[in-house]
């Protein structure tokens, strides 16, 4: 259904939905220490604030996903029936307890 949300902790379909949009995976500068990765975003060029972000490998970021216990609350079509790049990092305690997960 266009506009609804969905939620997964799947690597390989975070993956797709990232790559099919053009994005990257990502850190913000400055937020990581020890060659760790720090926040956890995705680049979409030309959609927010390049400068701040820093691409990082889809391994390092998947650990840090694991490491954090995040899912990944996503849509796949706006209510328009266009292609959505809405996304956000969750807990999966938060997504459970939504019954999302």
């Amino acid at each position: 259904m266009a506009g609804e949300s969905k939620v997964t902790t799947d690597h390989n379909q975070i993956r797709k939905w990232v790559e099919e949009r053009g994005g990257k995976p990502a850190t913000v500068k400055g937020t990581g220490d020890k060659g760790e990765p720090g926040v956890l975003r995705i680049n979409f060029p030309g959609y927010g604030d390049e400068e701040s972000l820093r691409e990082i490998s889809w391994e390092d970021f998947f650990e840090k996903f694991e490491e954090k216990q995040l899912a990944f609350l996503y849509q796949e079509e706006l209510k328009s029936g266009q292609e959505s790049r809405f996304f956000k990092f969750v807990s999966r305690e938060t997504a459970k307890e939504k019954g999302k997960d």
